[in-house]
């Protein structure tokens, strides 16, 4: 029998009364909201006597159907998407470091960011198109991690915070990156065998993306004092990464611009959506629409890279420096 149903004994049980849960212990003292006797070991400190065990988890289970269900919805609503984003490329930036070795910090090895989920343009070829999503939370260096997260950080709490809220956040975010990688891999063509073989690694088409959604909110707003502020932050961020990227090697011009494009993408399906019935269902409609834009460039180009000799010996390549 559950010990939950058991009555406490009647007031006039002949004989000393004992614990509901230990029979051989005497007691005198009663469970103040059921009144089981209860012994010391049972015993829980309650604002007026004390509360036996199964009172304990009987209130807890009404506590986590009621209260600490809403209690446990509101903090997860109150966490910031962006915070957990820069949360989980910095986990992942310990993970290459653990796996790689130190001098991943500053100089990660190539071998390893392929190994790790890196968007090498041979491996997609091959069939591996998740690198398109995987290597957008890989960094190469504690330097490209700390500025991507600055711009994370920025970007990422505009849209969350002040336009688009966290669902579009979540969605402008994964989208961008995903078109901003496709854009990178549809540019590399099968002459370049050391292009092939060199992974892409880092967020910078997502926060591009967030980038592109913010110009998108701020120049539909362009008469009011917020958008003029937004848009001339947006252009001023523009040109000081147009100009450090002409400036330093080793920058994927390509998927920032991809990125840009499919964060303001993602903007104006949601801005087209604003007031409009039926609102959810085209939004996530032109949604899928980018998306579905950007699987058929992968498998376009796929056909055209597959079966050149230059991806076969780029893949050769792979296996055989990836052979113990």
């Amino acid at each position: 029998m559950d010990e939950r149903t058991l009555p406490p004994p009647p007031a006039d049980q002949p004989g000393p009364e004992v614990c509901y849960r230990h029979p051989n212990i005497v007691t005198g003292v009663h469970c103040t909201r059921c009144g089981r006797p209860i012994c010391p070991d049972c015993m829980n400190p309650a604002p007026v006597g004390h509360h036996c065990p199964t009172c304990i988890a009987e209130a807890r289970r009404e506590f986590r159907k009621g209260p600490g269900r809403r209690i446990a919805v509101a903090n997860a609503r109150a966490t910031s998407l962006t915070a957990l984003t820069l949360a989980t490329i910095g986990v992942m930036f310990i993970v290459q470091v653990v796996v790689g070795g130190p001098e991943n910090l500053l100089d990660p090895n190539t071998f390893d960011l392929i190994d790790m989920g890196g968007a090498v343009p041979a491996l997609i070829a091959d069939g591996q198109w998740w690198r398109l999503l995987s290597s957008m939370f890989l960094h190469a260096g504690i330097l490209h991690l700390l500025l991507n997260g600055w711009g994370l950080y920025l970007f990422g709490s505009v849209v969350e915070l002040q336009t688009y809220g966290r669902l579009r956040y979540a969605v402008i975010f994964l989208v961008s990156g995903f078109i901003g990688s496709v854009a990178s891999y549809a540019m590399q063509g099968a002459g370049d065998l050391r292009g092939l073989v060199i992974p892409s690694v880092g967020a910078s088409g997502a926060i591009f993306g967030l980038l592109g959604a913010v110009m998108v909110y701020a120049y539909r707003r362009r008469n009011t004092p917020v958008g003029r502020a937004y848009l001339n932050w947006a252009i001023m961020i523009i040109v000081l990464n147009a100009v450090i990227g002409s400036q330093v090697a080793g920058i994927d011009i390509v998927a920032h611009i991809g990125g840009a494009v499919g964060g303001a993408s993602c903007a104006l399906v949601a801005e087209y959506g604003r007031g409009r019935r039926d609102a959810a269902v085209w939004e996530w409609l032109g949604y899928g629409a980018i998306v579905a834009a950007g699987i058929v460039v992968t498998v376009q180009h796929t056909a055209v890279l597959g079966g050149s000799p230059e991806v076969r010996a780029a893949l050769e390549f792979l296996r055989q420096v990836a052979a113990p």
